[in-house]
């Protein structure tokens, strides 16, 4: 147990005196604090743009006074622009005058031809604007059947008969309901995601570059290969919680600092954000953590050089991207049988269970499945990764293929 912890303890040191590491973290610091106040960066530039330029303003000309002079109204809705009204026809040239200069963004031309109202919509590029004029057109035609309403002389009751309101109310039958955020649960399996699959990703190239300096030779003769393997596991697995924290850590002081609290409310159901998730979480981390660093362990121990490492790590790799992948997909029907698979499935289990434990759709009894065989496979491929390692770490030849690996372990085995 010494052993483990002089191993582990060193891993850490190392990694912590790192430049890339320390830089990296400020760089994600950094993005981190700019993500969550990029609301408040759009909103300062809006309010800029919209003192200088007419980037917001779309110029409505009814000339025939369709509208009763009720286009005033477009301007309390909610539709992202500003609208000047004027009842004088302009020709196309001193439209595009207008808009060349930046008084207006647009302009639309309303005209009536016995039963229908035309509106010419003109731009300076329609692709810029593609939503925009969509929008408008459904708030006059609110506004068109108002005016007739109004003239008819309808009463409430025999308006809402023409246009009664539909009410859904959703059935599901499934017995394990989902419920929860989809953003917030999106965002725990990036982040789970990130954390297992780089700081795994570490144990290959910590081991790699000892080879090269030959520390290795020197930490061999001092203890076993068995304890190596899982001393540098247990301290970048130290190392990659410290960091998740300490990000999770800052994201919460920048949302709740540079955040409004009805923002943070309808993006993330904090509701759903327990002790007991917390738990799951955590655990899983470390499961999922374990099994990609004891196989990148092992394909740490196969090359001797540096640049070898990303060709050997490739394997791995695949099945990482896998293993989310078939996570995030399941995510898109939270109920499907497909979900069950991933959450057992130890490659994908650490991206999957927990979002299936904050939507509520894991029993226990799945949970305890999911967590016996992950538990299981890394057993195993703890024990075959530290029989390759101990035969392999000293090799300082070529990069060992498939075969020459099966080779090793048969004969490690005999």
């Amino acid at each position: 147990m010494k052993d483990l912890w002089i191993v582990a303890s060193f891993t850490i040191k190392e990694m912590i005196k790192r430049k890339s590491f320390i830089i990296s973290n400020l760089v994600i610091f950094l993005i981190i604090i700019v993500g969550f106040n990029v609301p408040n960066i759009i909103d300062s530039v809006k309010g800029e743009d919209e003192e200088v330029s007419g980037d917001s303003i779309i110029l409505m000309i009814d000339e025939s006074n369709i509208f009763k002079g009720e286009l005033d109204i477009l301007n309390q809705m909610e539709l992202g622009k500003t609208f000047k009204i004027q009842n004088k026809m302009l020709t196309i040239e001193e439209i595009k005058k207008q808009i060349d200069e930046d008084e207006i963004f647009a302009a639309m031309i309303i005209n009536k031809q016995d039963n229908n109202v035309n509106v010419e919509y003109i731009a300076d590029s329609i692709s810029q604007d593609a939503t925009g004029p969509n929008e408008v057109l459904e708030a006059l035609a609110k506004l068109y059947t108002n005016l007739k309403v109004q003239e008819l002389g309808l009463t409430n009751e025999q308006l809402q008969t023409i246009n009664p309101t539909f009410n859904i109310n959703l059935t599901q039958t499934n017995d394990n309901p989902a419920s929860g955020n989809v953003f917030a649960i999106m965002l725990l399996s990036i982040v789970l995601f990130y954390a297992i699959y780089f700081c795994a990703y570490q144990v290959s190239s910590s081991i790699t570059t000892e080879k090269t300096s030959k520390i290795m030779e020197t930490l061999v003769t001092s203890t076993s290969p068995r304890t190596i393997v899982l001393g540098k596991t247990i301290g970048i697995g130290i190392v990659g919680l410290l960091q998740v924290i300490s990000i999770i850590v800052v994201s919460v002081i920048s949302c709740n600092v540079f955040m409004d609290s009805e923002i943070i409310s309808n993006i993330v159901d904090l509701s759903k954000i327990t002790p007991g998730l917390a738990i799951i979480t955590l655990l899983y981390f470390i499961l999922g953590y374990a099994l990609y660093s004891l196989l990148y362990a092992l394909t740490g121990s196969t090359v001797s050089k540096p640049e070898d490492i990303n060709s050997a790590n490739g394997p791995v790799a695949i099945l990482a991207v896998i293993g989310f992948y078939l996570a995030y997909f399941s995510m898109m029907n939270p109920t499907a049988d497909l979900n069950v698979f991933a959450s057992v499935l130890p490659l994908s289990a650490p991206f999957s269970m927990p979002f299936r434990v904050m939507m509520g759709t894991a029993t226990p009894m799945q949970v305890a499945i999911s967590i016996g065989v992950m538990i299981l496979c890394i057993i195993i491929i703890a024990k075959i990764s530290i029989k390759i390692y101990s035969s392999a770490i000293l090799n300082y030849g070529t990069k060992m293929s498939i075969k020459d690996i099966f080779k090793i372990y048969k004969d490690k085995n005999n």
